[in-house]
């Protein structure tokens, strides 16, 4: 019998926790609560863009207030210093999401260790970090682990027992979602570029995560028949296309369940944002 593979769409899982937001988004505006997401944006890379794009989308869909904060490229790190200090600052705004890495010449250091927590959407700062790796339920974890973990439950996977293999150890998708995972009490392993045989290790997984970004980097040889790989890679191919780090057309006929790139986790991204600065204006209202 031929297996027949589960694409893992995005816009099934958002459409999924839609009914929620709008409930939460309602119930907060009886509060007297205008939910407010700062959109901190340095330049215009054409990534951030993009992003910008869907997350204006998502929260317009759901009624929730984004406002962009475009400060331009050559800015001085005290001057964005200063005018990130006023957005955080701002009583109006419950959630920020800076876009990241700062164009050269700046650092986010400062933004890092100054955001509130409680508007830390987006898990950037040393203290959600400090949160998400005790388990703490009230800590902000950044948006695209949160949308692999969203993903994976909408699908019905259990991460109960189950090997995980994740590609890429940063501070922004790879470490933060092994800390949710092991909190779902899956076993976790971390490959990175000295990892050896990296492909003998993803087979020996039940789910695979590819965050690495580089685009192709899990092929036929890092799957087998009962792997679960989900595609958090966003990058842009020979063609010109947006593509992920997953080979998805050498993996996605012998793999149990994959998400395709674009189409899959990023499109999960911008509502679990959307919960989040809900969440976030909810923890501000309780001062």
């Amino acid at each position: 019998m031929v297996q027949m593979t589960v694409f893992m769409k995005g816009a099934e899982v958002a459409a999924g926790m839609k009914e929620a937001l709008l409930a939460e988004h309602a119930a907060l505006r009886g509060m007297g609560v205008d939910p407010k997401l700062a959109i901190v944006r340095v330049g215009a890379r054409g990534d951030d863009l993009a992003y910008e794009r869907g997350a204006l989308k998502r929260f317009a869909g759901l009624g929730i207030t984004a406002q962009v904060y475009e400060l331009p490229e050559d800015i001085k790190q005290a001057d964005f210093d200063a005018e990130f200090g006023k957005i955080n600052a701002d009583p109006n705004v419950h959630g920020i999401l800076l876009f990241r890495p700062l164009p050269g010449g700046l650092s986010d250091e400062a933004a890092r260790r100054t955001i509130d927590p409680r508007k830390d959407v987006d898990g950037m700062s040393p203290i959600s970090s400090a949160m998400v790796f005790a388990g703490a339920k009230d800590g902000f974890a950044p948006c695209t682990p949160g949308a692999v973990m969203e993903m994976l439950a909408h699908y019905e996977v259990d991460l109960k027992g189950k090997n995980v293999t994740l590609v890429g150890r940063s501070m922004v998708v790879g470490r933060p979602l092994a800390m949710l995972m092991l909190a779902a009490n899956a076993t976790v392993t971390i490959c990175h570029t000295k990892t050896v045989d990296m492909p003998a290790v993803c087979r020996r997984a039940d789910i695979v995560v590819a965050a690495a970004g580089k685009a192709g980097m899990i092929g036929a040889d890092c799957v087998t028949d009962r792997s679960i790989v989900v595609d958090v890679g966003i990058n842009v191919g020979p063609d010109g296309k947006l593509c992920g780090d997953v080979d998805f057309e050498a993996v996605s006929s012998i793999v149990s369940m994959v998400s395709p790139v674009p189409g899959g986790v990023g499109a999960v991204t911008t509502s679990v944002l959307a919960r989040n600065t809900l969440r976030a204006a909810r923890l501000l209202t309780k001062r």
